[in-house]
């Protein structure tokens, strides 16, 4: 089944056929949104909605995907997604919200959200016969290229700041990609990339600018949606021996969700899946998304107050690199994103966001400083009353704090250094 009707821009609205345009639009350099043929899904899935496919990755999700099954059922390719859902007690508690999720991105594969967009990407690629894979990243988007196209045999190239965090440049490494430290910033990575993907004939990944990124950050969505109609809407939900149908047809305009955001593609992406649940019928609302940026890279937030879509850049500077963007590459989607589902914005300072990494450890979820970025913006939505005991609360985290240990030294008490004698523990605990 060709589930992939076309392109529509996001700026102009201008339709092109799936072979006309490749990366962004030709007429005003907006970002595409891949059309899917809602008709001919309905036709091969039936009224019931979507199958149960018995697949704990985002895979289960193929019928919903513009692109082929990329194989490699025995590797890591095939792991991306599926990530569980935590309710900690302490930090429903602590919040007093009694309805409050973390969903837990840290899990996949190469311990980020971004393994999402880089597996339907390589399968992309697959399908096109790319034979060389680039993109920009600070690190994620770059580990995520380099570990899925390492799963599969794909040749990847990355372009990635000087100053990312040494373990991502670790893992680029292993994974067998050929890294380019660029003497610049994350801008200035990105633009390498097109440029070079342009000379070389190379299929570009890149954030905001290859559609097919956000077509993987959806699946997030379609998780949600799984997650909700089955355990807290409580409505039938099929199991994987079964082969029943999920229920259609959930409110899920009860649910607020926080992201943390950049350049603007995961909230952008995320607000893609349940626009596409929308338009097939299996939702009646879509959930309030908060988007969550670090005061220091804010160009989206100050985009969302003034009630415009002119994205202005900024001089970037937070810790949080995985979020530290001067111009996002996908703003406009991502303003559109809380705008258009009575959602809103929210800042936060980088000290606020080592506080709720800790807050996290506390409960076992080790985020990095762009992951527990979203978790900071829930606090100051409590505390600002935009969130209360009533509201049915989810919240991303988008990475491991293994990604960047320097940031997680910042957020961790200093441990005592002590001679090696009982005598020693005695005196630091206090007992005689």
């Amino acid at each position: 089944m060709n589930k992939m009707l076309g392109y529509r821009c996001s700026l102009c609205s201008q339709e092109y056929g799936p072979n006309e345009v490749q990366y962004t639009c030709p007429k005003d350099g907006g970002n595409l949104d891949v059309i899917l043929d809602t008709e001919a899904i309905h036709r091969s899935l039936g009224p019931a909605g979507l199958p149960m496919i018995e697949e704990p990755s985002l895979w289960r999700y193929l019928p919903l995907l513009p692109v082929q099954d990329p194989g490699g059922l025995d590797t890591p390719l095939r792991a991306a997604g599926w990530t569980p859902i935590f309710s900690p007690p302490r930090l429903k508690q602590e919040l007093g919200l009694p309805h409050l999720w973390i969903k837990d991105e840290s899990r996949n594969p190469t311990a980020s959200f971004k393994d999402r967009a880089s597996a339907v990407v390589i399968a992309r690629a697959r399908q096109i016969g790319a034979e060389v894979v680039v993109t920009a990243s600070t690190g994620n988007a770059g580990a995520a290229l380099a570990g899925m196209a390492a799963a599969v045999g794909q040749k990847a190239v990355i372009f990635a700041p000087r100053a990312a965090p040494p373990a991502k440049i670790a893992q680029l490494l292993i994974f067998g990609a050929q890294v380019i430290l660029v003497d610049g910033v994350y801008d200035d990575a990105f633009d390498l990339t097109i440029q070079a993907s342009q000379e070389f004939g190379w299929y570009c990944r890149n954030t905001g600018y290859n559609p097919f990124t956000a077509e993987g950050k959806k699946t997030a969505a379609l998780e949600i949606w799984e997650w909700f109609t089955c355990h807290v809407a409580s409505l039938t939900c099929p199991t994987f021996n079964d082969r029943r149908y999920v229920g259609q047809g959930a409110d899920l305009s009860k649910l607020n969700i926080f992201v943390s955001v950049g350049d603007g593609n995961i909230i952008s992406g995320i607000h893609k899946g349940f626009r596409d649940l929308h338009a097939l019928g299996w939702i009646q609302g879509l959930p309030r998304i908060y988007g969550v940026q670090a005061e220091g890279s804010a160009a989206i937030a100050n985009t969302f107050y003034t009630g415009d879509e002119n994205i202005i850049p900024v001089q970037a500077n937070t810790l949080a690199d995985s979020i530290s963007v001067d111009l996002p590459r996908d703003g406009v989607r991502a303003v559109r994103a809380a705008r258009q589902t009575g959602g809103s914005y929210l800042l936060v300072s980088d000290a606020e966001i080592l506080q709720a990494i800790a807050a996290l450890g506390k409960v076992g979820i080790f985020a990095e400083p762009a992951g527990a970025t979203a978790y900071a913006g829930l606090q100051k939505a409590v505390a600002r009353g935009q969130i209360t005991a009533d509201d049915l609360v989810l919240v991303l985290n988008t990475g491991s704090g293994l990604k960047d240990v320097r940031a997680a030294m910042q957020a961790a008490p200093e441990a005592p250094v002590i001679e090696p004698r009982l005598e020693a523990v005695k005196n630091l605990l206090g007992r005689k």
